[in-house]
């Protein structure tokens, strides 16, 4: 009797069972069963070849369309070319030696056959070397005559052994296996959901008679995959619950909420939702384990020559400071607990009612009359009411009792306007106008007027000027003749774009929030995973935050430090009541930066800790960890989060993961319901448009010189150019050396940052001032490459993926990407976001070799057709499917799952879900369930439970 656990060398032979486990790693029956057909190709219709990616091994039916015979010419001997065709596109075919006299007599002009091997490409075109075939309209011998079915199932093959290899070892199990003893899944769940034996299933999925066959096979097969996973999951989900977390809740009048009040405006709708569902899933006593997914930005800003109210009169905003003394909205003195350059923008110009104006970027926040906080972009692209009139009013200035050169105090500055008024004024309706033939006395009235909280609206004329004035209500009346009853009021009427200026944003103590600039009221954003990490602090508790890499640590290090202010000072001279502490930690740090940080950490001095790769070893002690908040999720693996996650003594850390662009793993796990998701999709603020284009070489080579024309022209306006590459190729590392050439393919290896960084200083950027980037550099060399690249110093910077995330140069406008098809969707949109951050627009050139038609250049086209990093995850899960979701796979080239996808199975996973919850609450162990226990052993190994208890 044979049954699913029989070595396949029983049953098969040696050579066949041995050609199994090498090529495709298959040593059992139920291996070899459940190595399911990829595809099914019926007699006489052809297998499209468009599509076919670069290097993988494939399986084509299609007809012979020309045969040529020929001497080799750079060496001795012959080969021989053919060309095969699907009747829309080619495929070209090489055979060498003097075995292509055989192969010239089987395929003949229009014949049809099974062809497989590697593709590779020669000539700008694609091709398969000396490929492996079987024809299929010849059934003079036994081979051939299995084809001879409506059906050809075509399974996944390997150098060594081709699909019909595969086929011919199926036939001969399913002839002696006698099938199961029981169904794994219990009659009444299959009857509920209408799937037929697994038994059938199998037998259909292999040698199936109808399409009709195959989708019943597939349905229930996909069923067991599905409810295998989902049983895991609920396993796990299950088991959390008696796995302890330190419960977090938020406590009222420590740090969190001494950091909201400061919080110089108001959290958007999405902010304080996603901060809601965070907080609670911190209170509770099972870890969170969240996917905060989108890009949030945290820059709102004015130009540096914008003017800020202070006691000493109005300064420029690029000269503001952290501890300055400013005039917040009530008119009382506050000061400044943090400033934030942000590089060039844009700016734009608000024109309000009473003739004044205020510049700003259209991402500034304004607080409008409904006590909504909008962005200006918001009031621009919503400006007016249906009948035409200005919709948003801004709020008026407290009128400020300072005195300075600018401004005396309130009582002189009001006897001083109601003076001028009763000498050059009169009472118009409910206004008050001034003429005068002078315009520095108008503009001094209006400015008068201003400072006391109303409005002054100036009307220049030829020889005589009026300022149309109201107060706010606090002041007394002027003499009888000019009352006036109505309020002042300040509309926007028009948003202008002015140019582009250097800018910059600030944040106050007021708890107001609001401050005083050109006298007019501005906000500011922050960021949502601090108010986590902060409720975790005031718990007594320590958070850590990851982040892939020094760059990008001590960025986030600064900017915590900057927003938190004396509030991140714990243990300083000036810190806050209830304040906290900041500690970077990387592995560059000397050793006595490295044992005080080491030390804040254990004693839990450190309530927020940041760092690199380096807070995962063994070196580091907390003093009780409680949150882990990972940034860019997809540059760190699972092992290295559940070391991180393991430092927390007996209970488990909450995690908080963030990223902007989810990779295809994340995406799998977040729809099989390992987490839970937060989306933020608000784009980063002062970001500018990014078109990218494909450059296809092959096709078009003078579209090239035309990008390193176009990076001149760039320069010369003062901007700067990232040219990445995939390899270093300084020589100093085995993992470094190029890929071997393979003989069946003229591609050659991947550019070098070395290499390219050469040829364009001596070649087509010739004149600029280049230098180069890459992770073997010291760190102070690459620290000193980024100043100087930051600086402007250097034009072009030539690198490798180590500014992928963390670098950031508003000034920077063209990303040139240089064998783009060697890079995964998500890293063409990481790389892009390096440009576009400043105000010019970016540029993003995906430099190729790749023929049109393939998917690897329909992969390159959608990254050029969509910004949209959703799409894009979606779109790289699609082409490189879920990976081992099960195991340590991150590339999605292997999949523990042989016929469930994501992309077409989410009813089916969402079905599974809730059955396997239904389950495992009933039966936390499946005792009851044996068929079930049984299911889920067959797809989960020791180590992919292990891996998926990590996850």
């Amino acid at each position: 009797m044979t049954t699913f656990d029989d070595k396949l060398v029983s049953v098969l032979g040696k050579k066949s069972a041995d050609a199994l486990e090498s090529g495709l790693g298959l040593t059992t029956v139920g291996e070899l069963l459940r190595h399911y057909p990829r595809r099914y190709d019926e007699r006489g219709k052809l297998t499209e070849i468009k599509g076919l990616e670069l290097g993988e091994h494939a399986t084509v039916q299609a007809r012979v369309k020309s045969v040529r015979h020929r001497r080799m010419k750079s060496r001795n001997g012959e080969l021989l070319e053919a060309v095969i065709t699907d009747g829309s596109s080619d495929l070209h075919l090489v055979f060498f030696g003097r075995g292509s006299r055989t192969v010239e007599r089987e395929l003949l002009p229009n014949r049809e056959a099974m062809f497989a091997g590697k593709v590779g490409m020669f000539n700008g075109k694609l091709q398969l070397a000396h490929p492996d075939y079987q024809v299929l309209d010849d059934a003079t011998d036994d081979a051939a005559a299995k084809f001879a079915g409506a059906f050809i199932p075509v399974y996944p093959a390997a150098q060594g052994i081709q699909s019909w290899h595969v086929s011919n070892c199926v036939e001969q199990v399913l002839a002696v296996w006698e099938g199961l003893d029981e169904d794994p899944l219990p009659e009444r769940l299959r009857e509920s959901q209408d799937l037929i034996g697994l038994e059938k299933a199998i037998r259909f999925v292999h040698r199936p008679g109808s399409w009709a066959e195959i989708t019943l096979a597939q349905q229930r097969l996909k069923w067991d995959e599905a409810l295998a996973v989902q049983l895991a999951l609920a396993q796990r989900r299950k088991s959390a619950t008696a796995r302890p977390a330190p419960a977090c809740p938020p406590k009222p009048g420590m740090v969190r909420d001494a950091f909201d009040a400061r919080l110089p405006f108001k959290l958007t709708k999405g902010q304080e939702e996603v901060g809601e569902a965070i907080a609670r899933d911190l209170s509770g006593e099972h870890p969170m384990n969240r996917l905060l997914q989108g890009e949030v930005g945290s820059g709102k800003a004015q130009p540096l020559d914008a003017l800020v109210l202070t006691p000493e009169g109005f300064v420029p905003m690029g000269e503001i400071e952290v501890g300055s003394a400013v005039v917040a909205a009530d008119g009382t003195t506050t000061t400044v607990t943090g400033v934030f350059p942000q590089g060039e923008r844009e700016v734009y110009r608000v024109v309000l009612s009473d003739g004044k104006s205020v510049e700003c970027d259209l991402d500034h926040l304004w607080q409008v009359h409904t006590g909504e906080v909008k962005t200006l972009r918001e009031l621009r692209d919503d400006l007016h009411d249906l009948d035409g009139t200005p919709k948003w009013r801004l709020p008026l200035v407290t009128a400020p009792d300072v005195d300075c050169v600018e401004l005396a105090p309130v009582k002189e500055r009001h006897e001083l306007l109601q003076g001028l008024l009763t000498t050059g004024g009169r009472c118009d309706g409910v206004d008050v106008v001034f003429r005068t033939e002078s315009e520095n006395l108008a503009e001094y009235v209006s400015e008068l007027a201003e400072s006391l909280g109303g409005t002054g609206s100036i009307a220049f004329g030829y020889e005589l000027h009026e300022v149309t004035v109201r107060l706010p209500e606090e002041f007394p009346p002027f003499r009888d003749a000019l009352d006036r009853t109505a309020p002042p009021v300040r509309r926007v009427e028009a948003v202008e774009f002015v140019g582009v200026k250097p800018v910059q944003c600030i944040s106050i103590a007021h708890p107001s929030r609001l401050y005083v600039t050109d006298h007019f009221v501005v906000t500011h954003n922050t960021m949502v995973a601090l108010r986590a990490m902060l409720q975790v602090v005031d718990a007594g508790r320590q958070a850590a935050m990851l982040a892939p890499t020094e760059v990008l640590a001590a960025q986030h290090a600064r900017s915590l430090s900057e927003l938190l202010g004396d509030l991140g000072q714990a243990g300083e001279l000036g810190a806050a009541e209830h304040a906290t502490r900041v500690t970077l930690l990387t592995g560059s740090m000397n050793t006595a930066q490295r044992k005080k940080a080491l030390l804040e950490i254990m004693t839990g001095e450190a309530g927020i800790v940041v760092g690199t790769h380096a807070l995962i070893q063994d070196k580091v002690e907390f003093h009780d960890l409680g949150l882990v908040v990972v940034d860019e999720q997809h540059r760190f693996g699972v092992e290295q989060r559940a070391a991180l996650s393991g430092r927390a003594g007996g209970s488990t850390p909450h995690v908080l993961v963030m990223t902007a662009t989810p990779i295809p793993r994340t995406v799998a796990m977040t729809v099989y319901g390992d987490l839970e998701v937060s989306a933020l999709r608000e784009l980063p603020a002062g970001r500018s448009p990014i078109s990218t284009s494909v450059v296809p070489v092959a096709q078009k080579p003078s579209w090239l010189d035309r990008a390193w024309q176009r990076i001149h022209e760039e320069v010369r306006k003062g901007h700067q150019v990232y040219v990445v590459c995939p390899r270093i190729g300084d020589g100093e590392s085995e993992e470094d050396t190029p890929p071997k050439k393979d003989d069946s393919s003229d591609r050659r290896p991947p550019l070098a940052v070395v290499d390219v960084a050469q040829k364009l200083s001596e070649g087509p950027l010739h004149g600029l001032r280049i230098d180069i980037l890459h992770g073997r550099m010291p760190p102070d060399e690459k620290d000193a490459v980024m100043r100087a690249f930051a600086a402007g110093e250097v034009q072009v910077l030539v690198a490798t993926t180590v500014v992928e995330v963390g670098v950031n140069v508003p000034n920077a406008t063209v990303m040139v990407i240089m064998d783009a098809d060697r890079f995964g969707v998500s890293q063409l949109h990481q790389l892009r976001g390096r440009v576009g951050r400043g105000s010019a627009p970016g540029l993003c050139l995906l430099v190729t070799e790749m023929p049109d038609g393939t998917s690897t250049m329909e992969r390159l086209r959608a990254v050029e057709s969509t910004l949209d990093g959703f799409e894009l995850a979606q779109l790289d899960l699609e082409l490189r499917r879920e990976g081992d979701i099960l195991g340590a796979a991150q590339s999605g080239k292997r999949s523990g799952l042989k016929m469930l996808s994501l992309l077409r199975d989410e009813d089916v996973i969402a079905q599974a879900r809730i059955v396997a919850t239904e389950v495992v609450d009933a039966d936390p162990d499946l005792v009851a369930h044996p068929g079930l226990a049984g299911l889920v052993a067959g797809l989960l190994d020791e180590e992919r439970a292990e891996y998926l208890e990590k996850a």
